[in-house]
């Protein structure tokens, strides 16, 4: 193991690139640290059912890799002081991309899941050359202080876009044909010529999920039903403590839930978008910039923020039943881009819809309001390196003590 870490030492850790922190027992004692913020090596080991000896190499190991910090040790009512272990926010970084159909972002986080930078940038519509262009801004931008041992650490690259925006143009306000260049461009591609680091792709709201699984309340239910209300609302679907992607790639497409309409059903994307807000607030004579513009306050749109809220609330209500009836879940998350006082109201609506309905033979679900908001699909996207590189199945954290190797 040692040999491994002196030959990458010219260019970094051992545990900073994809191929690092192999070992499952050491990913296992990663994971749990960061769930529980700090551990001693007594608790790790009960957690895990290894030995003492073993978690002592384990975090040794992990310690000398710059990947874990040692805590002031804690003196108990009885034995020799517990030294606690965190991990060490320097010890590795990643890079998210998010491209919006209004805004494009790219965020540096840490170990930890802390935002170090973020670079936003705002344009009419996404274009493909426009997006790359400013992907490479934002890596200059979110990487100019850091130092070559910070760089060094950088394990990858996640990218979370939308699929098939080329479907959208009217919605977008996009000249006709503006978005067909989208069809035939490799995004994964053109991005990862403008870096060394692994690069990850996923769906913009399957990373915004990732994101509330990992940093948000989504820890604390193994199976839960997300939904994301930006500019056309998505979601995701968890199972088992994991993110469930299905066979392409698309589960959790909320937005392609049929809910009750007049004169018959439509998709959810078509009520329970920010763009349908927007809609609404141009039919009454007000300017529509102000809901992208004034990102922390939707106050002047007045009685028709209501009504949107009152829409909404009741189309996703369905969508949340017609979720659970099919997966038997737990809960159903709602975030967004939206003001912290409208997510809050309209979650409360949708609680109000939702007990109104006709949930016979369905088990109860919570329905919670998200803890990220507009960060989180930048955030999901740059923790998807950082997992892949670190950390073990979610899954196995449930189990507190799970079946680990080497004994």
């Amino acid at each position: 193991m040692r040999a491994e870490t002196s030959e990458r030492a010219g260019k970094s850790s051992r545990g900073t690139t994809q191929s690092g922190v192999r070992l499952y027992n050491e990913r296992l004692v990663l994971s749990l640290i960061r769930k529980h913020q700090s551990l001693p090596k007594a608790e790790i080991a009960r957690l895990t059912g290894l030995s003492a000896q073993t978690v002592s190499v384990i975090v040794r190991q992990l310690e000398g890799d710059g990947l874990l910090l040692k805590g002031d040790p804690q003196r108990g009512k009885v034995g020799q002081p517990l030294v606690p272990f965190t991990l060490n926010p320097d010890g590795a970084f990643s890079i998210g991309v998010k491209v919006g159909r209004r805004t494009g972002e790219v965020t540096l986080l840490d170990l930890t899941g802390a935002v170090r930078q973020s670079y936003v940038k705002s344009y009419r519509f996404p274009l493909p050359s426009g997006v790359v262009g400013f992907v490479r801004e934002g890596l200059a931008a979110v990487t100019a202080d850091l130092g070559k041992r910070q760089r060094d650490r950088i394990a990858g690259l996640g990218i979370a876009a939308p699929f098939e925006l080329w479907n959208w143009e009217e919605e977008l306000g996009a000249p006709k044909g503006a978005l067909q260049a989208w069809r035939d461009f490799d995004l994964k591609t053109e991005i990862a010529g403008l870096c060394d680091w692994p690069v990850l792709f996923c769906n913009d709201a399957t990373a915004a999920c990732s994101a509330e699984l990992f940093f948000g309340k989504g820890a604390g239910y193994r199976d839960f039903a997300y939904f994301y209300v930006g500019f056309f609302v998505g979601g995701g679907v968890v199972l088992n403590g994991a993110i469930y992607q299905g066979h392409g790639g698309n589960a959790g497409a909320v937005g392609s839930i049929p809910v009750p309409s007049s004169g018959g059903t439509e998709q959810l994307i078509r009520h329970a978008s920010v763009y349908v807000l927007e809609n609404m607030v141009a039919a009454a004579g007000l300017d529509p910039a102000t809901i992208d513009r004034e990102r922390d306050n939707w106050n002047d749109a007045g009685d028709v923020l209501d009504r949107w809220i009152a829409e909404t609330s009741a189309s996703l209500a369905h969508a949340i039943l017609s979720t659970t009836a099919v997966l038997d879940l737990e809960a159903a998350i709602i975030d967004g881009a939206l003001p912290q006082e409208v997510r809050a109201k309209l979650i409360a609506a949708v609680r109000e819809h939702y007990s109104r309905l006709d949930s016979r033979g369905v088990a109860p679900v919570a329905i919670l309001e998200g803890s990220i908001g507009r960060d989180a699909r930048a955030m999901g996207a740059a923790s998807l390196p950082l997992f892949a590189n670190f950390m073990i199945d979610r899954d196995v954290l449930f189990k507190e003590a799970p079946d680990a190797q080497g004994t």
